[in-house]
């Protein structure tokens, strides 16, 4: 049987999907992901989302991985594993949408896996850390409602006694 929690928890994670915002890393970079990376993000979110109501666990996306990715290597130099790994989820991104061919000179078609074990604490701490984002805005949105209820509650209330 559904509970209403799981039903506010699946509206959130589609909600999730279409609006948290792409993480990206600190530096000013994160304008330069083109826009169909940006939609591959939310498509593969969708994705992930229904991967999720079968039982399988959440994580962040090969596209997510591969903006962040992206916008690191932009801000400072990468050691070797993460440039394995940022040009294996551009491959696989790349291909997948149909976009510009990775030259095969550079394209990674696997990972070790040590890169495999890194590439997956990346996808688990971008999914942990925007879902995080939303639910702290949930939470202040309630909080802000709940205040502005009272105040209303107040504000009706008559004044049975002045001192």
């Amino acid at each position: 049987m559904t509970t209403e929690k799981q039903i506010e928890k699946g509206i959130s994670d589609i909600v999730g999907a279409l609006a948290d915002p792409i993480i990206v890393f600190p530096g000013g970079w994160g304008d330069s992901i083109p826009d169909w990376l940006k939609n591959a993000i939310t498509l593969e979110r969708l994705t992930m989302n229904i991967k999720e109501t079968r039982g399988e666990e959440p994580t962040g996306t090969d596209a997510e991985a591969c903006a962040y990715l992206m916008t690191v290597s932009l801000t400072h130099p990468i050691d070797s594993d993460w440039t394995q790994i940022y040009l294996y989820v551009a491959s696989k991104t790349s291909q997948r949408w149909n976009k510009s061919k990775i030259p095969d000179d550079i394209r990674v078609d696997s990972l070790t896996n040590h890169q495999m074990s890194k590439m997956d604490r990346l996808k688990g701490w971008i999914y942990r850390y925007r879902t995080t984002v939303r639910q702290d805005a949930e939470r202040a949105a309630r909080r802000q409602q709940k205040e502005e209820e009272v105040a209303r509650k107040k504000e009706e209330q008559p004044a049975l006694f002045e001192f």
